[in-house]
């Protein structure tokens, strides 16, 4: 091991106030990065789930799912800022529907699922130290929030680039803040650990934790999934969902064929000669939607029998000081996923779950999807696409990345709303288009780059 890089990289912690169990799981991943670590999984070490049990099947009464809704507390990822899109801020604080935010909406939904079944169901964030400010904004307006004296977030820990040559901290005084970033949502159980939140809520009668993506507005604390997992005794369970044309580099569960342990396998640890089988809707036909379901006593006591440190697989990340800037110096960033605790836990499964409940917003497409009139949305908050009890589909847009890739773009090119999709198979746009209002699409549309600006003007129907 490098022990200078090593050295000089626990001392940063230190003095940016990193606790000890943060700084002995940097020191873990810093480890497999130096011995040549890559977190690669061969599509010969693993092969395909099958047969999985399905929300579809499940049946529960009403008081087994509000019995095991009142054990259970949700934690939501607040950590991304949404710098794909362009944002500069906690991507949660982004306007999705009628003006609310997705953290408006994951709110509403926990204050009805409270109402509805009486469930004390706390709701905490993972905020990193980028995002804290945007939630203490949001909290303010709902001071009905707060369960007892359990926290509304707590902050995920941050650790030092490493410079890909020296394998040292790297150095940026243009921007110090450059210097440092987030260790992957894998860091979830190391802050669970450190803060003491674990037996916080064990103490106060919690046994079920559901952790979600922020992005994600169909990952609600269902009291069928809950009283199900409750039933099962599995330590961990993953949902996830029939892979879609827009899932087919994410990641998903796999059994490993060495012992028949579940693990998660994601893009980056995919050699790109086996992108091939990665992307193979039919061989590996399950995307991973990252809605985890954990037993809080077999959680903590994989974590203090690991002393914080979940030993997940190391995701080297390989970018540039500043993203903005190819040209500046290239560093590792040592990263863990939070679904990646699936391989921790003997007896974990995973659940079959509809379309509903994987809405992820990666890109402006996925934006303007979940913004459109093709989702419904009843005073549950829930998005409920038109149509999905009869089969039907979220619509396929893809917009010029040219154009559209940003917020301030997107936004642009749709003054005064998206189109509407609800007769929408897929949408494809080229080129430099705006749209006036009330415009629809129907069926397949593809609209080609004329070369300069155009305008879809309004009330035009698109077939």
């Amino acid at each position: 091991m490098s022990a200078k890089g090593l050295k000089l990289a626990q001392e940063k912690m230190r003095q940016a106030g990193m606790g000890p169990a943060a700084i002995d799981a940097f020191t873990y991943y810093y480890g497999q990065l130096e011995g040549g670590a890559t977190g690669l999984i061969p599509e010969s070490d693993i092969e395909p789930l099958r047969d999985l049990p399905r929300l579809a099947d499940i049946d529960v009464s009403a008081k087994e799912a509000a019995d095991a809704l009142d054990k259970t507390v949700m934690i939501r990822l607040n950590g991304g800022l949404g710098t794909s899109m362009g944002l500069d801020r906690a991507k949660t604080m982004l306007p999705v529907r009628g003006g609310q935010t997705f953290m408006e909406i994951i709110i509403a939904q926990v204050l009805h699922a409270r109402a509805a079944t009486g469930a004390r169901l706390p709701l905490i964030l993972m905020n990193s130290f980028r995002t804290r400010e945007d939630a203490e904004e949001v909290f303010a307006q709902h001071p009905d929030l707060r369960v007892g004296d359990l926290p509304l977030d707590f902050i995920q820990n941050k650790e030092p680039k490493i410079d890909a040559e020296t394998l040292e901290p790297v150095t940026w005084p243009a921007d110090l803040d450059l210097e440092w970033c987030p260790p992957g949502h894998g860091d979830i159980y190391t802050k669970l650990y450190e803060t003491g939140l674990i037996d916080q809520l064990l103490n106060d009668g919690y046994r079920y934790l559901f952790c979600a993506n922020g992005d994600n507005l169909g990952a609600t604390a269902d009291g069928r999934i809950a009283a199900w997992f409750a039933q099962s005794g599995a330590p961990y369970a993953a949902e996830v969902t029939p892979r879609t044309p827009a899932d087919v580099k994410g990641g998903h569960i796999v059994r490993r064929r060495l012992d028949g342990q579940l693990i998660l396998r994601e893009t980056a640890q995919t050699a790109p000669e086996e992108m091939r089988f990665f992307t193979n809707g039919d061989l590996h036909p399950y995307a991973h939607t990252n809605n985890l379901w954990l037993n809080l006593e077999a959680l903590r006591d994989v974590l203090n029998e690991r002393k914080g440190v979940m030993q997940l697989p190391l995701i080297r990340n390989e970018k540039t000081v500043d993203p903005r800037d190819p040209a500046s110096p290239h560093v590792f960033q040592l990263e863990t996923a939070m679904g990646a605790a699936v391989g921790s836990f003997e007896g974990a499964t995973a659940l079959v779950v509809g379309r509903d409940r994987f809405l992820p917003v990666k890109t402006t497409n996925d934006l303007m999807v979940i913004s459109s009139d093709a989702y419904d949305m009843a005073a549950d908050a829930i998005p409920r696409l038109r149509g999905f009890d009869e089969g039907a589909t979220a619509p396929l847009v893809d917009l010029d990345p040219r154009f559209f890739k940003t917020i301030t773009d997107f936004q642009a090119r749709f003054p005064a709303g998206v189109p509407s999709l609800r007769s929408a198979t897929s949408f494809t746009v080229r080129g430099d288009w705006t749209f006036e209002a009330g415009v629809k699409v129907s069926g397949e549309v593809t609209l080609e780059d004329k070369g300069s600006p155009a305008t879809v003007s309004a009330g035009s129907a698109l077939r």
